[in-house]
């Protein structure tokens, strides 16, 4: 069985969110026995990733170290026609990924114990953000 879904995000200011909950409550997944969803966020700004989801500190974390790698306003880039955060944005896209392929088991995302999905946001302000969800797997 194959099914694809857009899943749309409310909009976030900059930083490290955690969507774990928000993609669940829009993924048909409870009937898949075994399979996989893989999930494309079609914007090329922002990114998705997997990570400790307890401690609010390493969202924080992640902001800053991003910033500190690829500072908004840098005197040598070209692409700035959106402001400040628009290229830095780009270039932490591509850093992070926008892509995530996760295992589905008996209705469930197979997720370490400390795992959650997060939405790095790395405009200012990016608006509604969207993903693409594809899942393949065997119903019960």
């Amino acid at each position: 069985m194959w099914f694809q879904k857009e899943i749309q995000l409310k909009p976030r200011q900059r930083g490290c969110h955690l969507i774990t909950n928000e993609v669940l409550e829009q993924l048909p997944i409870e009937n898949i026995s075994i399979g996989l969803v893989h999930l494309l966020l079609q914007h090329t700004s922002a990114g998705l990733t997997l990570n400790e989801n307890a401690d609010p500190t390493v969202r924080q974390d992640f902001e800053a170290v991003m910033n500190h790698l690829v500072p908004a306003g840098a005197a040598y880039y070209q692409h700035t026609f959106e402001g400040d955060d628009d290229l830095p944005a780009h270039i932490k896209s591509s850093l992070f990924g926008v892509s995530l392929t996760l295992p589905i088991n008996n209705g469930h995302l197979q997720l370490g114990t400390w795992q959650g999905i997060y939405l790095a946001e790395f405009r200012n302000y990016g608006g509604t953000r969207h993903i693409m969800a594809t899942i393949q797997g065997e119903s019960d």
